[in-house]
Order: structure tokens, then C-alpha cells, then sequence
């Protein structure tokens, strides 16, 4: 009954939210530059105003053109083909790609990379190992996959990511899972990953967030309390000196190691976005003016160990590095302020 909520309450509501506040427009540009002289920042009311418009606006669209390619598919019958599934892909980049460029155009957010880059191994397919911090990087970095170096994701999220009508639709439509951090005694969380990284083709990318949350410092705390419960101590020692991210949970990702023999894998570890933590953050920070700096890692299936607490402990020193990265490279504000 969730998902019929999902889809036939939340979505029309965004779609005829969004129809309303086009009609409304000018009332709402009134009151954005009314408030802007009061507010901290150049124009930050207009600003932010017009980037939620476009995304608003991006998914309301986007919805529309879901519903009409189900009715095309023969009502929902060849949906999970590979031509519909093209089609699926497409409407992803080109939706990310008109809502990014307006993101970087109004709030001057410059996204850069370093190291070698999933377009200097063509040819095979990638396990993408992310750190997850902040609002919106995995969309960025879907984004970047897609817009860049010309890959189509399945990846792994959290269940409350299906709250939003767009992407629990399309993810639906394209290979992903909805997963939660701490599923319920016999899900067999393992299982599904390694479903999803089955069969991986060679402009796949399998993107998973070991972490399986966005860092806090609670949730530092609670992922080594975590592992002392479970009788890690050593695990625990490690985690304690990583201070940017969070443990681990090696469970899913060694499953998709098992599942795709063939694939290489990617480390990414950003900053620009991990300081925003709660919605206070968001609005002080918007807009941006900053720098968001990707670093990827690319390691070749053959320096990966094949024993399983071989690897655990690999993860585990890729992300003391991934740690000791983030701590080096801090967030660059654009304006010049401290």
C-alpha cells in the first residue's frame, strides 16, 4: 500500500504543486526580492528559489514522461526491455544534466575531479565503492558517471530515497535497489546486491555506499558502538581513527565483488558537500560559491585479495586513505571568505 500511496497520491500532488506554482510565479518573485536585502547573501532568496523551481519543475516533468512511456510500453508490459530501459537511461542524464547546469549557473558550484577516472579504463565494468556525505552527492556522482564518462549506474540506495515520486519510478525501471542499513532477520540484503551486480556489461557502473548513511558525528559513534557489540574489536580500534567517515559495512559490496568477477573497482571520495548537515546548514550555505573536488581511486581486480577478511581489511585501509584524502582537501569557498 506504500508504494500506491507513493505513486498515486505524492506524485500527482507534486505535478499539480508544480502547475500552481508556475501559475503563482510572479507572487513568489515578489516575495524572494522583497526579502533579499534582508537576508545574508547576494540574491540568496532568488537563488535558492530558482534552483528548487528547476528541480521541482525537473521531476513534475519528468513524472509525465514516465507515466507516457509506461502507456507506450504497452501499459508497463515491455518496460524492462533493453530499448526502454535506453530510454530510462536518457531521461536520467538529461534531467541531471539540465538540473546541474542551472545548479552550477545560479549558485556558481564548480564540480572538478582527480585521479584516473572511469573514462581511462573503457572496456570493462566497475564496482564504484562511494563516500556518502552531504545532500545530493549521489546524484552528482550518477551524474557525473552518465554525463562524463558515459556509464549507466545500478545503484544502491536507501529506502527513504523511494519517498521521492521521480526517482522511486524510475528506479523501479532501470536495475537499482532500495535497500534499508538495517534490514529485518532473513532479508538477505547480501542476496539482492548481488542480484543487481550480476551480469554487469562493460559500460556499467555498480555504485554502492558502503557507509550506508551520510556522516555525523552520532553516527560515527554509533557504527564503532556497532562494532564492539559485535565483538570487532579491531574493526572498532580502525574506525575510531578515521574522523571523516564512517566504518564500513563490508556485507554488501563483498557481494557484489563475488557477483561480478570481472569488474575493477572505483573508490570516490569527495568534499564540498559533507559540512551540510542538517537543513540550518543547507540555507546558510546556499548559495554555494564553492568547489566540489572528486577523487577517484581505480583498483585492478587482480591487486584485490580474494580471501573475505583479506578483503574486509582492504576496505578498511582504503578508507583510512579515502579518511586521511578528505582531511587534506577541504571544502574551497569561491567568495573568498573564510
Amino acid at each position: 500500500m506504500i508504494w500506491l500511496l507513493r505513486r498515486g497520491v505524492i506524485a500527482p500532488l507534486v505535478i499539480v504543486s508544480v502547475v500552481l506554482l508556475w501559475i503563482t510565479l510572479p507572487l513568489w518573485l515578489i516575495a524572494a526580492a522583497a526579502s533579499s536585502p534582508i537576508l545574508p547573501g547576494r540574491l540568496r532568496p532568488l537563488r535558492v528559489m530558482w534552483v528548487v523551481i528547476v528541480y521541482l519543475t525537473c521531476q513534475a516533468l519528468l513524472l509525465v514522461m514516465l507515466f507516457g512511456l509506461w502507456i507506450a510500453s504497452g501499459f508497463g508490459w515491455k518496460l524492462r526491455t533493453a530499448y526502454f530501459e535506453g530510454i530510462h537511461y536518457d531521461l536520467v542524464q538529461g534531467t541531471l544534466w539540465v538540473f546541474f547546469r542551472e545548479a552550477r549557473r545560479v549558485l556558481r558550484l564548480r564540480i572538478e575531479t582527480e585521479g584516473p577516472t572511469p573514462a581511462a579504463y573503457p572496456g570493462r565494468p566497475i564496482l564504484v565503492c562511494c563516500r556518502h556525505a552531504g545532500p545530493g552527492d549521489s546524484l552528482v556522482l550518477v551524474h557525473t558517471l552518465m554525463a562524463w564518462y558515459g556509464r549507466e549506474p545500478r545503484v544502491v540506495l536507501r529506502d527513504t530515497l523511494a519517498w521521492d515520486p521521480a526517482i522511486d519510478v524510475l528506479l523501479n525501471r532501470i536495475p537499482a535497489r532500495f535497500i534499508t542499513p538495517n534490514p529485518a532477520e532473513g532479508a538477505r540484503l547480501e542476496d539482492q546486491i548481488a542480484t543487481l551486480a550480476t551480469d554487469l556489461e562493460a559500460n556499467d557502473a555498480f555504485v554502492i555506499f558502503p557507509e550506508g548513511g551520510n556522516f555525523t558525528e552520532e553516527r560515527r559513534q554509533k557504527a564503532i558502538d556497532r562494532l564492539r557489540r559485535l565483538g570487532m574489536d579491531r574493526m572498532a580500534q580502525r574506525a575510531e581513527q578515521m574522523i571523516h567517515v564512517l566504518a564500513p559495512r563490508p556485507g554488501g559490496f563483498l557481494a557484489a565483488l563475488d557477483a561480478a568477477p570481472d569488474a575493477d573497482v572505483v573508490l570516490v571520495a569527495h568534499t564540498g558537500l559533507d559540512h551540510l548537515l542538517s537543513a540550518g546548514d543547507i540555507w546558510r550555505e546556499l548559495p554555494m560559491d564553492k568547489r566540489i573536488v572528486m577523487r577517484w581511486w581505480q583498483v585492478p581486480r587482480a591487486e584485490i585479495p580474494e580471501d573475505r577478511d583479506e578483503r574486509i581489511d582492504w576496505l578498511y585501509a582504503w578508507w583510512k586513505q579515502i579518511d586521511g584524502w578528505i582531511a587534506e582537501n577541504r571544502p574551497v569557498d569561491l567568495t573568498g571568505r573564510s
